[in-house]
């Protein structure tokens, strides 16, 4: 029987199209995973360029008990007041063993849901995720690393980390697969090795 992992991927209105299209991609193509998208209430979302994007389903735990992974897709949106709040899903993937990450302002689900309280991550910066949560939990274990942190299933990058997000999540998600996983990173490293 093949083991067909889930894969929920949050999206807000303005999500930005460059943070989520490597990890799903390579997920499903190259792991066999099974990607499903995910907004409040299940209610169409747009891009950051203007993509409209229907999502499959809503963001409640309740309609995602079979996630083994959720992926939070960045949104100048999660920075303001008028914010969805996901700490129910994400806590609850978390709770079962699950993997979930936050990429860009999607960290700020994470912090806000204190899974970064006694876990390493990053953000976009020190400065940038203390101006969004002067007080969230966890703030001394913050790394400022321009690629992406994995501690205990919990993932994070800077919205400049696409690649390493993807890495690090499906490295958490499979991590029987590291030899498909250096594949991967060889790869994609070639692009930056090769340009000038």
């Amino acid at each position: 029987m093949p083991d067909t992992r889930k894969i929920g991927f949050v999206f807000i209105n303005r999500f930005a199209d460059w943070e989520y299209g490597l990890l799903a991609a390579s997920a499903v193509e190259w792991f066999g995973a099974e990607a499903i998208s995910l907004s409040p209430g299940g209610q169409p979302v747009t891009s950051t360029s203007g993509f409209q994007l229907t999502p499959q389903r809503s963001i409640d735990s309740a309609d995602n008990t079979d996630l083994d992974a959720v992926a939070i897709i960045g949104s100048d949106v999660w920075t303001g007041d008028g914010a969805p709040d996901a700490s129910g899903l994400v806590n609850a993937v978390a709770a079962r063993g699950g993997v979930v990450g936050g990429i860009c302002a999607g960290t700020l689900v994470l912090a806000r849901a204190g899974l970064f309280r006694d876990r390493a991550h990053t953000s976009n910066g020190r400065d940038w995720i203390l101006h969004h949560l002067p007080t969230y939990a966890g703030a001394e274990r913050y790394n400022d690393l321009p690629h992406a942190v994995a501690d205990q299933a919990i993932i994070s990058a800077p919205g400049s980390a696409p690649g390493t997000f993807a890495k690090e999540f499906i490295g958490a998600l499979y991590p029987d697969k590291q030899s498909e996983l250096t594949e991967m990173r060889t790869l994609f490293a070639r692009e930056y090795g090769a340009s000038s």
